[in-house]
């Protein structure tokens, strides 16, 4: 296990009725570096005396050397009952916990040459290609990759960052594709999410994008139903397993816990 170290809350507010979002600096004198895509784990006591560990992915858009005292951003669902619920809820700022990582191989690779990324997640798990964004910016600059990202969510309440990727698919509009895939309910037609809505889960909307065998390569982050049911479809559709990169959420009483 990697080494222990403090951070202190720095920010807290709710950013759907079901997911906090939470600013944390490293508080020992170092800075919190990561790369995108990688999660930091918490350690907390329970009650019995034993130590949880729930483990969150970065969601700052990283796109500099962090610096000491530089807040870095996570999002947690918020779970009735969850002990890590519990412990953000009854935090003051200022307070501080244990931490460790970062941790962690779901980033972007060095190397890589393919066309397109097929970037899917459901939940928080869309924490990890907010914080990629500003790489994806760089790869789409310097050999014209094409992006296109998932989000499957229930509706449009839980359609975090939404603003932000709709704003970066507006900018890169050849590069860049939001699809917001909606369970249950639909967003209004003076939603912005309307021209970037689609209803069904998202391994229904991945065979409408057409993967190309050779030179896409997948994404798959957040529950692991979903993501065995991507796995599948994709191969179905001839993408090899080498072109599929996963990341599975776990519930573990409230926290969003990459394995």
């Amino acid at each position: 296990m990697s080494s222990l170290f403090p951070i202190r809350l720095t920010a807290r507010r709710e950013i759907s009725p079901s997911v906090l979002h939470l600013c944390f600096v490293r508080d020992d004198g170092a800075p919190l570096e990561y790369t995108p895509g990688q999660f930091i784990q918490i350690h907390f006591p329970l009650a019995d005396g034993s130590i949880a560990r729930r483990s969150y992915s970065c969601a700052t858009r990283h796109d500099h050397h962090i610096q000491v005292g530089e807040a870095v951003e996570f999002i947690a669902s918020l779970v009735p009952g969850g002990a890590a619920t519990a412990l953000f809820q009854g935090m003051d700022i200022g307070d501080r916990l244990e931490a460790s990582g970062p941790l962690g191989q779901f980033v972007l690779k060095a190397g890589d040459n393919n066309r397109r990324y097929l970037m899917v997640a459901t939940g928080t798990g869309v924490a990890s290609y907010r914080s990629m964004l500003p790489e994806l910016e760089a790869q789409m600059n310097a050999r014209s990759v094409q992006v296109t990202l998932l989000h499957g969510i229930r509706s449009p309440e839980d359609a975090l960052f939404a603003d932000e990727f709709i704003d970066f698919a507006r900018r890169y509009p050849q590069q860049f594709r939001y699809l917001a895939c909606f369970s249950r309910q639909m967003p209004e037609a003076d939603n912005a999410l309307h021209a970037h809505a689609f209803h069904g889960y998202v391994q229904n909307a991945l065979p409408t994008l057409a993967p190309d065998t050779t030179h896409d390569v997948a994404y798959l982050c957040g529950n692991p139903n979903m993501v065995d049911a991507c796995v599948e479809t994709l191969k179905n559709l001839g993408l090899a397993m080498r072109h599929i990169r996963r990341e599975k959420y776990i519930s573990q009483a409230g926290a969003a816990s990459p394995p």
